[in-house]
């Protein structure tokens, strides 16, 4: 069984967790409370395309990162979660700086969990706009 409230505790204490992926965009845990996530993301070389824009399906891991994060700060001992859907609408381009993502539990039931999560640049422009619903996964009986 996976212990979420240590795991979110050392993330945003800056201890090393075992997240390969936000290793590996170099995502950094902000903040994390009851049904909010904070997390932010440096644009890397690296992420852009052809025309100097950073690729959308990076803003989305953000996105859906920040997004599970809030999610997951809502967990009762034992509970799982998986993400079944995400919704993005892209607002801007971004190309350099600092992306944040702002995550809020928009409505959390028994087993489905509703967030909207925005992504800014470094100076406060919208970049996208995500909902997510995800499933929350009861304690497994044995």
């Amino acid at each position: 069984m996976f212990n979420y409230p240590l795991y979110l505790k050392q993330l945003t204490a800056g201890e090393p967790v075992n997240n390969p992926f936000l290793d590996f965009l170099q995502i950094k845990a902000e903040a994390v409370e009851k049904g909010y996530a904070r997390f932010s993301m440096e644009i890397r070389p690296e992420f852009l395309q052809g025309a100097g824009i950073m690729q959308g399906g990076l803003g989305i891991a953000l996105s859906s990162e920040t997004a599970a994060h809030a999610v997951m700060s809502t967990l009762a001992t034992g509970e799982n979660l998986t993400t079944i859907e995400l919704k993005n609408d892209f607002l801007s381009m971004a190309s350099k700086g600092r992306l944040t993502a702002e995550a809020t539990v928009f409505k959390r039931g028994r087993t489905l969990v509703f967030v909207d999560c925005i992504v800014k640049d470094d100076t406060g422009k919208d970049i996208s706009k995500s909902s997510a619903t995800l499933m929350v996964i009861p304690p497994k009986s044995d």
